[in-house]
């Protein structure tokens, strides 16, 4: 395996912005390089340790859904290979953990679709039985399959800060009847399509979230990561139990352990700066995110 990238150094393009696990450099002006990282994070803190490996395979699966789901929406793929746009001493930083994409206005908002009650949606339902203001039956535990996928969308927070859920009646306000509209039929089914290539690989697709953008004629287009085990929850179909938590194939074993790390000898602040990462998490956690794109491919 090729040493791990936590921080990418490329001189030959302008740096737009560095996120949690991706780097994103200006290509012209209508284009970006998007270079994954190995970086990962947990409870918004970016962890200082890199995942090997980590940044490749999101990339490699990022691009199969892509690749599975463009009947339904246009993605901002070029089609350009990204080691074209730097000198050649840098195509190591971006051979194999990046993407070469049309540059696009960002639609402000998370495009959440649910399939199982879980995570905050879980801990929402349990005070009014409903999730982003959407109503739900009584009666549903942990993990319960929802009827049918619902759209709980998310107002995009800064880098460091958690997004916000909101109700889809804040989205028209924010973007319009008709973009929401389209942006929530969408949505959803781009989850139904993903869901049923997953569960053909003995994998659930809890939930998931979709990041879009206009292009410059108006049009939807899908961008950022699509379903990779940082933006989505996937549960082994074989280990899913009504009323608990299943395992998953991204950082819950990352976040587990820091439920119980100390820093100078206090529980973690769940602040900067993160405790130092033993190589047992390092080596458990890739080895998540490997088993999810592998039985992926099967």
């Amino acid at each position: 395996m090729r040493e791990a990238l936590h921080t990418s150094a490329l001189t030959s393009l302008p740096l737009l912005a560095r996120g949690k696990v991706r780097d994103n450099y200006a290509v012209g002006d209508d284009r970006i390089l998007m270079v994954a990282s190995d970086r990962i994070s947990a409870f918004d803190v970016i962890m200082g340790e890199p995942i090997p490996g980590k940044g490749e395979l999101l990339t490699q699966m990022a691009l199969f859904w892509f690749g599975k789901l463009g009947h339904i929406c246009p993605n901002h793929l070029t089609g350009d290979a990204p080691e074209s746009v730097v000198t050649a001493n840098e195509v190591a930083q971006v051979k194999g953990r990046s993407m070469l994409v049309k540059r696009l206005k960002p639609i402000p908002v998370e495009a959440v679709v649910r399939g199982y009650l879980a995570g905050s949606g879980w801990q929402e339902y349990q005070h009014n039985q409903a999730v982003c203001g959407v109503k739900l039956p009584k009666g549903l535990k942990n993990a319960s399959k929802l009827p049918e996928p619902i759209f709980t969308p998310a107002a995009k927070a800064a880098v460091g800060e958690h997004d916000e859920n909101i109700t889809y009646e804040r989205v028209v306000e924010m973007i319009g009847a008709s973009l929401a509209e389209k942006i929530k039929t969408v949505s959803i089914a781009l989850y139904e399509t993903a869901r049923d290539v997953a569960a053909s690989k003995g994998i659930i697709i809890a939930d998931t979230k979709f990041e879009f953008g206009l292009d410059p004629n108006g049009n939807l287009v899908l961008m950022d990561e699509v379903l990779t085990p940082d933006s989505s929850r996937y549960w082994p179909a074989d280990q899913y139990k009504e009323g608990v938590n299943p395992p998953s194939y991204d950082k819950q074993f990352l976040r587990d352990w820091l439920e119980t790390a100390q820093v100078q000898g206090k529980p973690w602040s769940k602040s900067p700066p993160a405790p130092h990462l033993p190589q047992e998490v390092i080596a458990q956690t890739a080895a998540k995110y490997k088993e999810a794109w592998e039985r992926l491919q099967d």
